[in-house]
């Protein structure tokens, strides 16, 4: 690949399956030098409802309605961005098992890259897993570049509420994502997901839209400590989650009104970022959330008034929170056509830095 910067697309589509994300990033794979548009695509429920169907199931399993779901709303997405030279395609994570099975994201590289004319890269996580990683958080390279980005000179912190919580520690004064010391990543816990599932089957809603159901309601600390015996807030990072990992969060509020249950629900997923933050090298000067949680208030609102630094959304340094995940993978994708590491020790547990992905050419 030609060494000059390029323009790069990112696609996400997270666990919260609401739908998925593109946008455009000019980069050399080191550093960004502009954003470029966005877009999305939601999922209409059918869909919703045929991915959620799918979700803990591996290769071999009968994936083909899903499949063609996540191959379909990528292709008419994606498709609206002819000045991209490369693609950077993460699919639809289904099963994360990295000490089991591995880990799962449905989609084909080789179909969308004939569909859209341009070369693919996707399947980022699985060496990582092959190497003894967690294959997961795999954004943090691309915040190391964001925090270079808005001039940080000091450690920040990173957090994305999306189905879960993932937090990343950057000191942006080290010269590259995988020098020691430059990053510490992992999964605080579950965030939207759990929630999202909640309301759905109490309400029929997609998610609780600005928090107005957990506004109602009152914490339940019974719960919420019950919740936080769980040995995982007790393991050393690297450290990662699938998406019902936490399936237990439902029991524990299942006597609850809604909006109690909401509101607890919400507290089990801020309470697990405050706990995540005690991991951290030294404390960040502040915490930059992206994700749909940021749009909940009473997250944000639980997460200032239990954190000592400034907690704001990414907007605040000029970054968009709708779209990081997307551009994280647009930056990796050239990242990976240039054989640079995409994943390191501090970020998901691989023995040393490592460069995933496979690339589908056109």
């Amino acid at each position: 690949m030609k060494a000059a910067p390029v323009w790069a697309l990112g696609a996400m589509s997270g666990t919260s399956l609401d739908g998925v994300d593109a946008a455009l990033v000019q980069t050399d794979g080191r550093q960004i030098l502009a954003f470029g548009e966005s877009g999305y695509r939601a999922y209409t429920g059918e869909e919703r409802a045929v991915l959620r169907a799918a979700l803990g199931r591996w290769p071999g399993d009968d994936l083909a309605a899903a499949g063609e779901v996540v191959q379909r709303a990528h292709a008419e997405l994606l498709a609206g961005f002819p000045q991209a030279e490369l693609v950077g395609f993460h699919g639809q994570t289904l099963a994360h098992e990295p000490r089991g099975r591995g880990t799962h994201q449905l989609g084909d590289g080789d179909a969308l890259a004939a569909a859209l004319g341009r070369d693919v890269v996707w399947d980022f996580r699985s060496a990582d897993v092959a190497l003894g990683g967690e294959g997961a958080p795999l954004a943090p390279f691309f915040h190391f570049a964001c925090a270079q980005w808005t001039g940080a000179t000091a450690p920040v912190a990173f957090l994305n509420l999306g189905g879960v919580g993932n937090l990343t520690w950057v000191d942006p004064t080290r010269a590259t994502p995988e020098a020691p010391g430059a990053l510490l990543a992992f999964d605080t816990g579950p965030a939207n997901a759990p929630l999202n599932d909640l309301v759905a089957e109490r309400r029929g809603w997609d998610c609780d839209r600005d928090g107005a159901l957990a506004a109602q309601g009152e914490v339940v600390d019974g719960a919420l400590e019950l919740f936080l015996d769980e040995a995982y807030f007790r393991k050393m990072p690297p450290k990662s989650l699938d998406r019902d990992d936490f399936s237990l969060m439902l029991d524990l509020v299942r006597e609850l009104d809604d909006a109690d249950a909401a509101a607890t629900m919400t507290a089990m997923a801020a309470t697990a970022v405050m706990l995540g933050l005690e991991h951290c090298p030294q404390a960040p000067e502040r915490l930059l959330v992206t994700g749909g949680g940021r749009h909940n208030p009473v997250m944000m609102a639980m997460l200032a008034a239990g954190i000592d630094c400034p907690v704001e959304p990414v907007e605040a340094v000029g970054l968009d929170g709708d779209m990081l995940e997307a551009q994280a993978f647009a930056y990796l994708a050239v990242r990976v056509a240039r054989g640079l590491p995409t994943s390191a020790p501090g970020t998901t547990g691989v023995a040393a830095p490592v460069s995933g992905g496979r690339i589908s050419r056109v």
